[in-house]
């Protein structure tokens, strides 16, 4: 979504995007995305039950192309509103326990965490900057 400066991060298959009512532009281009999981066959399950052990399954990957929503024309009104933004500062008692207990001077602001010696202050993004 960032890389490709999309304002959602819904994302659909080209099959996807027809059965919706909707289609993909012509000229855009798609991600590439995989899906990892664990597949047991039905014969296993049975040969298992049979021998009284645990089924053993057969791990895949399958890969998938996928368009952004914004890529997309005749979709759904629903699928192309954007996410709500983020509030400007969630409290989270821990995290302000933990800035209290160290004394520091706490700033917000600015697109850098730091620190200032000099200054003794501490400062940090405002928290929709961060991703984790």
């Amino acid at each position: 979504m960032i890389d490709g400066g999309y304002p959602t991060q819904a994302w659909l298959t080209f099959r996807q995007a027809l059965a919706l009512g909707g289609d993909v532009r012509k000229g855009e281009r798609g991600y590439s995305v995989c899906y990892a999981d664990r597949f047991t066959p039905k014969s296993e399950i049975e040969r298992a039950r049979i021998q009284g052990d645990e089924p053993n399954s057969i791990p895949f990957l399958k890969r998938f192309t996928v368009f952004n929503v914004a890529q997309c024309e005749g979709l759904p009104d629903a699928l192309l509103t954007p996410a709500a933004p983020l509030p400007e500062r969630q409290i989270h008692a821990e995290a302000e326990r933990l800035i209290k207990a160290t004394g520091a001077e706490f700033r917000v602001g600015g697109d850098k965490a730091f620190y200032v010696p000099a200054a003794d202050y501490i400062q940090v993004p405002p928290q929709p900057a961060f991703f984790d």
